[in-house]
């Protein structure tokens, strides 16, 4: 038996963990760049950090901090508050262009293809500011970091709070979550992956080849286009991705 989805979700939706952080007004979160101020700022830093939003007090390791970009380029979105401490104060910083040229230099040299952000700084009131770098939703999924130390490129996305790499199996997800149809066939694999996820929350790429009998490759591309076809969800772990039933 064929099954077929003619409509593929845009963004990585069926990865996000935990609940979403709203602004007071919806539209801050939208398609278009609005600057928040610092009441927006004080309340989202009261959550903490997030699915999408991320913390730094300054620009120590630009080539570390690329890595919360690239992965609200290939998740949800989010922000960056540059000048916020892991525990939520609010410092600011003093001199902030210099924070941004960094951060601006380590992004325009090692992440590819570019991705849509807004910088800019909110002022506290005391001769210090907050740089926020609003990262919007890509279209042009996966974006990745090409270290000159590393051999080859690294992918990341949003996990809860954390960035973490991605694995092969989420990177073709990523760059095929746009296609006009998916097909999967409904054989004895999936059958018993669906039995077992009626018993079981979760399961990883590794347990349901080795399970199911089934080489890696051919198990990974099982997964793969149930995930596209949306009859699985995927929670992305550097230890083994979660695959799991919608709920």
């Amino acid at each position: 038996m064929i099954f077929k989805t003619f409509v593929i979700v845009v963004g990585l939706h069926h990865m996000r963990i935990g609940s979403e952080i709203r602004l007071e007004d919806e539209q801050e979160f939208g398609a278009d760049a609005v600057r928040l101020d610092v009441k927006n700022l004080t309340n989202l830093v009261k959550h903490g950090e997030g699915q999408r939003l991320e913390f730094k007090m300054k620009v120590k390791f630009p080539e570390k901090i690329i890595r919360e970009l690239v992965a609200f380029a290939n998740s949800d979105g989010g922000h960056l508050f540059i000048g916020v401490g892991d525990n939520g104060a609010i410092e600011g910083l003093k001199y902030y262009e210099e924070e941004q040229f960094l951060l601006d230099r380590a992004i325009e040299k090692y992440c590819f293809p570019p991705f849509k952000f807004h910088a800019y700084p909110i002022e506290l009131g005391n001769g210090r500011c907050v740089l926020v770098y609003q990262v919007f939703e890509s279209l042009e999924k996966p974006h990745a970091i090409q270290l000159e130390t590393n051999e080859h490129p690294t992918f990341y996305v949003r996990a809860e709070d954390r960035s973490v790499q991605a694995s092969k199996e989420i990177r073709q997800i990523l760059r095929r979550q746009n296609d006009p149809g998916v097909s999967f066939q409904y054989g004895d694999a999936e059958r018993w992956l669906m039995e077992y996820l009626h018993q079981n929350a979760t399961i990883t790429l590794t347990d349901f080849a080795t399970k199911a009998d089934l080489p890696r490759w051919l198990a990974a591309r099982k997964l793969i286009l149930l995930v596209l076809s949306h009859v699985l969800q995927v929670d992305p772990d550097e230890l083994g991705d979660r695959y799991y039933l919608p709920s």
